[in-house]
């Protein structure tokens, strides 16, 4: 898998040489450049097409074919350029959403097919470029890409980020209302950026998504998961073994060999397939039901519970809840931080978990910070609760004080 990185030239330096072979395209985050045609291959004899500023990408023919590069392209001043590899482009058209697949391979080919039949050299149509962009149109430019450079750079930090250790998984504590005492524990990532500080799961898990990348980290954290649950699997105090609840996304589903992955990761660990409980959202249901459905009895067989994550926020429908081998719906955090003041909310708390009792299904409800709201859900008959009232996710340290002390 390849992945995106910060370059840096000095003003003069060559970043792109007219005739080379080009892998990548390059984003300007600091710096200008200028772009010229050597003619007759001549670096003396130069035609100016123009210059580029922040926000700018140069380059971009080469992640569309294998063309050699049709102009140089040279530091005006100091530049800090991020690099898309040919690789990366091609993963995320892959990843996107259907529409704009459709539209991007639409106009590559047409483009493709326009440079080939032309009657001027390729090199030429540069010629015919628009003129350089004002200062004004450059610092719009900027702002309007940012957020994209923003999720490249992240996407590559993160990559960095696990291999460094960077990354961790925190375990908050799932209660039973029936004895009040800790049946399970839900994994979640957190990421610790030794130069920005702590990034949220809410920034980078979408990014993740986007990119492909989240493939990778949901094995890390599924490994890693699974090898801290042997750990913390002798301080339970419930009647069962404590279970590990593990996020997965729709990539994963996709994903080849995601069952045999589930598989070698219990036998590595020697946890027991019922220990581990998959969360899924409905979206993935919605998205490829087949398939999903298919891998969901496969490990149904071997014993791992199915729950559904954030209930009621997204397709929510009884033919689903039927359709699929789902053991527990989880309550969204936003019905439950509103219903103590909101009738609708606290009617839709209520109509989830009778629903889940008519379906022989177990309820959690997330987000849990009060009192009063754990009494309001163990008066409505949930099951299972986990929120802030309780404890925040802890590391695997501090979830093992946390159930030896019997919190």
């Amino acid at each position: 898998m390849s992945s995106q990185a910060s370059k840096s030239f000095k003003a003069g330096d060559i970043i792109i040489k007219q005739g080379d072979n080009g892998h990548c395209a390059y984003i300007i985050e600091e710096g200008r450049v200028e772009i010229f045609l050597e003619i007759d291959g001549n670096n003396n004899q130069t035609h100016h097409v123009g210059t580029r500023g922040p926000g700018a990408i140069i380059g971009e023919m080469a992640i569309l074919d294998h063309a050699p590069r049709t102009a140089t392209i040279r530091a005006l001043e100091e530049c800090k350029l991020l690099e898309i590899t040919r690789e990366d482009f091609a993963r995320r058209l892959q990843n996107a959403d259907p529409v704009l697949k459709l539209a991007m391979q639409v106009i590559l080919t047409r483009y493709r097919d326009i440079l080939a039949r032309a009657d001027l050299p390729k090199a030429h149509t540069l010629q015919n470029a628009p003129p350089p962009q004002k200062a004004e149109d450059l610092e719009k430019s900027f702002t309007a890409d940012v957020s994209a450079i923003e999720a490249i750079r992240i996407a590559s930090d993160f990559e960095t980020a696990l291999k460094n250790n960077e990354v961790t998984l925190h375990y908050q504590p799932i209660i039973h209302l029936k004895n009040s005492k800790t049946v399970g524990v839900e994994a979640l990532m957190r990421w610790h950026h030794p130069a920005r500080g702590f990034i949220s799961p809410a920034v980078f898990i979408p990014i993740l998504e986007d990119t492909g990348l989240i493939v990778k980290a949901s094995q890390w954290a599924l490994k890693e998961s699974l090898k801290a649950l042997k750990n913390i699997q002798p301080y339970g105090n419930g009647d069962t073994p404590l279970f590990m609840s593990i996020n997965f996304s729709s990539h994963d589903f996709a994903s080849d060999g995601f069952t045999d992955t589930l598989y070698e990761a219990l036998s590595q660990t020697d946890i027991q397939a019922q220990c581990v409980h998959l969360e899924i959202t409905e979206r993935l249901l919605i998205g490829q039901p087949e398939t999903a459905r298919d891998i969901l009895n496969s490990c149904r067989k071997a014993g791992m519970s199915v729950s559904i994550d954030d209930f009621g926020t997204g397709y929510s429908s009884l033919s689903y809840l039927h359709y699929f081998p789902v053991d527990t719906i989880k309550i969204d955090r936003s019905f439950v931080m509103s219903m103590n003041g909101d009738p609708n909310a606290l009617e839709l708390v209520k109509s989830i978990i009778a629903l889940g009792k008519n379906l022989k299904m177990s309820t959690i409800a997330e987000g849990v910070e009060t009192a009063e709201e754990a009494a309001i859900l163990k008066d409505l008959g949930c099951d299972m609760m986990q929120g802030y009232y309780f404890s925040k996710p802890l590391p695997e340290n501090d979830i093992i004080a946390f159930l030896r002390d019997g919190n």
